[in-house]
Parts: structure tokens; sequence; C-alpha cells
């Protein structure tokens, strides 16, 4: 790539950084976009900070975590962007990040062991608006409250797909490099590596000169080694961005998606990681697979929705009764065996892999007593599985005696 198109790029960030006051939120997924959108934005900062003028408005580096993430990604994401803050206070410019999370009423589990939702498919894939979008369009809104308007600063690629092509064909404002926010009045988008390919970002990445922020290349500004980045894409050069919209692709097939993702047929990022030796993530692999097979099991489902109605859809030509909400049976067979994979690897790897959150646990046992759980089984699973009690109150005030549920 002729370093001109790198020169390019950077005074079009500095041109429209400069053309107003509206601040920037840049998402960031740890894969191999974002980070490069990410540290030419910060280079930008640096080189207008060290030509004598003073970056004037906030820059957020946004990362969502789904609560699903892969352990080894999350952990990469969060020990970056603690790496860019400390960078950033050091050269003094207005670099913040932020993690967004969903509510936990929201999460996978809560509504998946919870609520008993199916497992994701293409055609009910209630997870994406629900643990990404949501969660991203709240801190969105949050500065479009404070500030009037924002812009958000997207690593995607022209010819990544057709469904991002079409997003950015139609948004498009005529004379402008902005694009309107397809959902969020006041919202406008940047990209600035949309006419990068893949050999562009790795070439930037691994072997431009930059303003020799750090001592060597292949370093990003904040210290991170790109290379390590490079052998998590040897076998797949996808990433899941920021989602801005709901009909986005599938994560699945990336090394940057949820692990339990069952969008997809089969999970490629699982079963890289553990093709290039993390074989501890092979029991992930082997749960989410279960989890995807037995989404269409008649007999773990209810028969009716959650709302008591029955529905009927169209299979093979033939109208057929159609499926509810996971069972409780099978809800509490999935937590036990959620429990069981947490505390196993835990016990391999010596330190604490948290798979399902607390709150969560709440929630779920919220839902369960909802759904009829008069015996109030969360507790009892927990303590069969760790051998110890729920680590906090348990309020029972409102569970029947035993006398009353086998009155009920």
């Amino acid at each position: 790539m002729p370093e001109s198109k790198i020169k390019d790029t950077k005074n079009k960030i500095k041109q429209i950084y400069n053309k107003d006051d509206k601040p920037w939120i840049v998402g960031y997924s740890g894969g191999k976009d974002s980070s490069t959108t990410a540290q030419l934005i910060f280079e930008s900062l640096y080189e207008l900070k060290k030509n004598g003028q003073k970056p004037h408005k906030d820059v957020y580096i946004v990362s969502a975590d789904t609560l699903v993430e892969n352990p080894m990604i999350i952990d990469f994401i969060k020990d970056t962007l603690n790496k860019i803050q400390t960078r950033a206070k050091y050269f003094d410019l207005p670099i913040k990040t932020k993690i967004v999370k969903p509510n936990i009423k929201e999460t996978f589990w809560s509504l998946l062991i919870g609520r008993g939702y199916p497992s994701p498919r293409q055609k009910f894939r209630w997870c994406t608006d629900r643990l990404k979008i949501k969660p991203t369009n709240e801190f969105i809104k949050s500065q479009i409250s404070k500030e009037g308007e924002v812009i958000v600063v997207l690593g995607v690629r022209k010819g990544e797909s057709a469904s991002r092509d079409q997003v950015l064909q139609n948004s498009k404002l005529e004379g402008y490099e902005l694009r309107h926010h397809q959902s969020l009045n006041n919202a406008y988008i940047f990209t600035p590596i949309e006419n990068f390919d893949v050999e562009d970002v790795w070439h930037y990445l691994l072997q431009y000169e930059n303003e020799k922020l750090m001592d060597s290349e292949g370093y990003s500004p904040w210290g991170t080694n790109n290379l390590e980045l490079y052998k998590l894409y040897k076998d797949s050069d996808a990433e899941c961005p920021m989602t801005i919209n709901k009909k986005a692709d599938a994560c699945g097939k990336s090394r940057f998606g949820c692990w339990v993702c069952t969008v997809v047929q089969e999970d490629k990022s699982l079963k890289g990681f553990i093709e290039s030796g993390e074989k501890w993530m092979k029991p992930l692999l082997e749960f989410r697979n279960w989890i995807y097979d037995i989404r269409d099991d008649r007999d773990r489902r209810e028969k009716k929705r959650r709302n008591g109605n029955v529905y009927k859809i169209k299979r093979n030509g033939e109208e057929v009764k159609g499926l509810g909400p996971f069972t409780l049976e099978t809800r509490r067979e999935i937590l036990k065996k959620l429990l069981e994979l947490q505390k196993k690897l835990n016990e391999k790897l010596g330190f604490q892999v948290e798979l399902i959150k607390p709150d969560e646990l709440k929630t779920i046992r919220a839902e369960w007593i909802k759904s009829g759980d008069l015996e109030d089984s969360l507790p009892d699973i927990y303590k069969r599985v760790f051998e110890e009690p729920l680590p906090w109150e348990i309020d029972k005030n409102y569970l029947f005696e035993e006398e009353e549920r086998e009155l009920l």
C-alpha cells in the first residue's frame, strides 16, 4: 500500500475532526479493522498536538461486552482499552475508553435460561439487538443528550459484505464524508478506512513507519503488539464491528464473536482457537454445539408461546404447530451444564472464568419462579454443582411453604 494512502486518510481524519465540536464515538471490537481505525485516529490527534494544534473535543473508543464474549478476546479488549486510556493521558489527548454492556434482564443467559428463549437462529436473531445495538445506542444517545450531535466512527470497509455496502450506500450524504445514522437522529457515521482492503489493513498495522510513538514497527501507539493480533487471524479474516443495523451479518464465523453464537451452523471462532492450541476451549465448543442442537427438539420446547397463544408455521409446504420457549426442565438442565462447565474450566485453568454473572443468576431465579418454579430450584442446582450455597442472601418471603406447594 502506498504511504500516501495512509497520509491522505489521516488528513481526512484531521479535517473532519477539526470541522466542528461534535464528539466522536469510535466502535472498537479488538479486531484488525477497528484496531486500524482506532490507531489512525490516535496518531492523527497526536500529530495535531505535535504541530501545535490542541485537539479540542472528546473521542470515545467504545466496545460492547455482550457478557458471552470469547474469554480470551474480552480479556485482550479490556487490556487494550486500559492501555489506550493510559497512553492518551500520557500524551494529553482527549481520548476516553468505554465498555458498554446489556441490561441484566436482557443478557444472553437471562433470556435463554431465564425466560426460555430458544438458541438464536438467522430468522430469530434476538441476541444482536439486545446485546450489542441497544447498549451501544444508549451510550450514543447519552452523548447526543449532552452535546446535541455526535459522529460515530466505524471501521468498516467496502466489499466486505453486501449488507454493509448497502447500508453505506443508502445513508451517504451527498457531497460529504459523513452519513446519516440509520436509527438515531443527530448522529452521523464516518468510515475512514472504507476504501482499504485487507492487505492495506495489515500493511498499516504491521509495517507502516508511524510517528515513532513506539520503538519498533508492528506496535500500536499504546504498546500492544499487532503481530499478536495477526496470529488471531491465521484461519479467519473476519471480525464483529460495532453493530448499528439488525440486518448486519452474523459474527459466529469470526474470531471476535460470542462463544455461544448459534446463528451460524459452525462456529469457526472457537474451532480456530482449539486447532491453534487452545485445547481448554473444547468444552466451550461442545456446550455451544449442544444448545444449537436442542433448540429444535420439540420435547424440550413448550407447546405455546409465553403469552399462552398457540401458533402455526409453514414447514416443507405443510402447516405445523410452532414451538414456544424452552421448558423449565430444559432451562434447569442448561444452567446445570453451564455451571458445571464453569467449574471445570476454573479447576483446569487455575483462575476464575466467569461464564455467567451472579446478577444473571438472580434474574434467572426470579424468571423461573414467575414460570411456576414453586420449588425454587436454582439455589439447589448451584449448591449441587459447587458444593456450597449461593454467595448472597436469598429472599424467600414470597415463596410457598412445602405444604402449600403440594396443595398447589
